[in-house]
């Protein structure tokens, strides 16, 4: 989790450079001088200073009054992103090595042996949330046999990228594990645990979006979701295709970095 952190800063600290470098280049194309802006009565007032004299602009000077205010809020947002910048380079170079999750494991085996852990490792959660068992959704005689690289039983060939793309990433997941959603118990694709917050999200993969009673049941199954207070996008995602547009796994990787980290 730590780590999790840790990159979360590192990321952000990267946008502010680029940003940053950006913004400076924007700056120094704005021509010189700057404007005040008094209110009055019925509006406002713009001013001009530039060339050590000023003047007030009107109607006609729209695009001129634009082009300042823009300099303006381009200066206060260069200001702001190296005030950011500043706070989280401080924090990347002072963020402790031992954090709450390792200190158990750093304690010498005189203690170690007499304590117990007051915190388990991202690892021991994901694997007792791993080891809990629960009933699957039996298949029908009929269905045919798609298989994951450990193994498992799933029902599509999507199905089968989704959880290896899982599994290779080290993301812990649970397939068509039974959940209480209102009062019907349903079985969601993926229940995956994100480690980073240790909170519980659901993927539906919905395979055959042509079929307009299969499209009708997904709207239904989001809302079931929403009426428990899983909302799409927060704890709930999907995946989908139809036979005019098949699974486009170009972007699948990012959306589970994105997501379920």
């Amino acid at each position: 989790m730590a780590d999790t952190v840790l990159n979360i800063m590192r990321a952000r600290y990267r946008l502010l450079e680029r940003t940053l470098e950006s913004l400076e280049k924007q700056e120094k194309a704005f021509p010189a001088g700057s404007i005040n802006v008094r209110p009055r009565k019925y509006g406002y007032s713009y001013i001009l200073h530039a060339d050590n004299r000023f003047r007030y602009l009107g109607k006609k000077d729209a695009e001129l009054i634009k082009t300042y205010i823009q300099k303006d809020y381009c200066k206060l947002t260069i200001k702001a992103a190296k005030t950011e910048a500043g706070i989280l380079k401080k924090s990347i170079i002072s963020y402790p090595k031992n954090t709450m999750e390792n200190v158990y494991d750093s304690l010498p085996e005189s203690r170690k042996k007499h304590a117990t852990p007051l915190h388990i490792s991202n690892n021991e959660y994901a694997q007792s949330w791993l080891a809990a068992p629960f009933e699957r959704k039996p298949f029908s005689k009929d269905a045919p046999g798609f298989y994951t690289i450990k193994g498992e039983r799933v029902r599509s060939k999507s199905e089968v990228i989704i959880a290896d793309r899982l599994y290779t990433k080290g993301i812990p997941y649970k397939y068509e594990c039974p959940v209480l959603i209102g009062n019907e118990i349903i079985h969601p694709d993926f229940t995956i645990l994100r480690l980073s917050d240790r909170q519980v999200l659901y993927h539906e993969h919905c395979g055959m979006m042509s079929r307009q009673e299969y499209a009708d049941d997904v709207i239904n199954r989001i809302n079931q979701f929403a009426h428990d207070g899983i909302f799409l996008g927060d704890r709930l995602f999907m995946t989908m295709e139809s036979s005019d547009h098949p699974f486009d796994i170009s972007w699948l990787d990012a959306f589970i970095e994105k997501n379920y980290r």
